[in-house]
């Protein structure tokens, strides 16, 4: 069984997950847009790819959305 009940991630998917927790700002959400940029800017991931790697951490359980923000999920409070 997983930790937590969430899927585990790729690789590509984590290293995404992390990008985003170092970038999270003091509001703790980010908006797609600032997510998107993220992803180009650390990982080097285009438009389509970043879009992808997003919906795979919201389905996982790993992100999520309020008011058309992205939050993380309890990252790094294990």
């Amino acid at each position: 069984m997983v930790p937590n009940g969430k899927s585990p991630l790729s690789p590509l998917a984590q290293d995404a997950l992390d990008a985003l927790a170092r970038s999270l700002p003091e509001e703790r959400e980010l908006t797609y847009e600032q997510a998107y940029s993220i992803l180009d800017d650390e990982e080097d991931l285009g438009r389509p790819s970043a879009e992808d790697i997003i919906e795979r951490l919201h389905d996982k359980g790993h992100i999520y959305e309020v008011e058309g923000k992205i939050r993380l999920t309890d990252y790094g409070s294990e």
